[in-house]
């Protein structure tokens, strides 16, 4: 329990882009806590770029009280709120000055987290290396690529030490629950579950995205299983009759599964989801065009982008061209 008269500072820096939902959900808990046991257990900062007002990804402007870099204030903890980088380029804006805080808050022993993309800001700044870190899904495989020292996972909200991170939305709303659950106690943090409406806190290790069987509703369980079979097989795809012979079922009961629940053949659906996957890591990623083809199932890289072609209709080339043009 924490029994000091002095508040913990914390602070938290808005990047254009930021999701305010994602904020909101990481500074009202805090707020409440202090209206619940009232007392004033922590006092929160917003700190931005520069001495401009910062724009929401609603196109929203909020002017920050201080700026990123300014040690006016002591803080306790820090949290990074940014929008998940979308391209390549797309974290290249001025932003050293945060990233040389980082550091400083880091030497510190300062507690620091990452909501959203924040947690690629505090990967580039070097100081979450060796820890555990949970980043919005879709863009684990890039991230993971990029910062190999880092222990990426794909739960809910990750606290590890001294370094929090969770995906965004939501999430930043358990995460500090479950924070000051630690710091001030297991029933102030359940009033303020209850304060939210909250059926629950939901705990660090579930699972960011909803089960394969929630998003396929009532389908057989036999097409859940061909999907997770595909879903685990993107390097070496399986063919039709390989999943059928998995499944106990034959390639024509497949089919007729496929066509009636998802409006497509096995073949198709598989090459999709490939694509897909593929599309993301291009974007996401400074990775070769023939490695991300090798990684999702193609023989060579023109043989990719034929496929990428005619199911895009651009080349994996002029894809990642025009991300660069859009970065500049």
């Amino acid at each position: 329990m924490n029994v000091s008269d002095t508040p913990r500072r914390v602070g938290f820096v808005m990047l254009p882009g930021f999701s305010l939902l994602a904020q909101a959900c990481a500074i009202e808990p805090l707020i409440v806590a202090n209206t619940l046991s009232g007392r004033r257990l922590y006092a929160a900062t917003t700190f931005g770029i520069d001495g401009r007002a910062v724009k929401s990804v609603a196109q929203l402007s909020f002017s920050p009280e201080s700026v990123a870099g300014s040690d006016a204030r002591h803080l306790d903890m820090l949290f990074v709120c940014a929008p998940a980088p979308d391209g390549a380029g797309a974290m290249e804006e001025s932003g050293e000055t945060l990233i040389h805080w980082l550091h400083r808050l880091a030497s510190r022993g300062v507690m620091l987290g990452g909501i959203a993309g924040g947690t690629h800001w505090l990967a580039r700044a070097g100081v979450m290396d060796g820890y555990r870190a949970s980043i919005p899904y879709a863009s684990a495989d890039a991230f993971t690529r990029t910062f190999p020292k880092i222990h990426v996972s794909h739960q809910l909200f990750e606290i590890d030490r001294d370094r929090l991170s969770c995906g965004g939305g939501t999430a930043a709303m358990d995460m500090l629950m479950t924070l000051i659950g630690q710091q001030q106690g297991a029933g102030l943090a359940q009033r303020i579950s209850e304060h939210f409406v909250c059926e629950r806190i939901r705990m660090a290790d579930e699972p960011q995205q909803t089960s394969l069987r929630s998003r396929l509703g009532h389908a057989p369980q036999s097409l859940v299983d061909a999907v997770a079979l595909m879903e685990a097989n993107i390097e070496e795809p399986l063919t039709t009759h390989e999943l059928s012979a998995h499944l106990g079922i034959s390639r024509r009961q497949l089919e007729r599964l496929f066509k009636k629940h998802l409006q497509a053949v096995p073949s198709r659906y598989y090459l999709n989801l490939r694509l897909q996957r593929a599309r993301k890591l291009l974007r996401e990623s400074d990775q070769a065009v023939g490695e991300i083809a090798l990684a999702h199932g193609f023989s060579s890289g023109a043989h990719f982008s034929t496929a990428y072609r005619h199911h895009f209709g651009i080349s994996p080339r002029d894809e990642r061209l025009g991300l660069a043009a859009q970065a500049t």
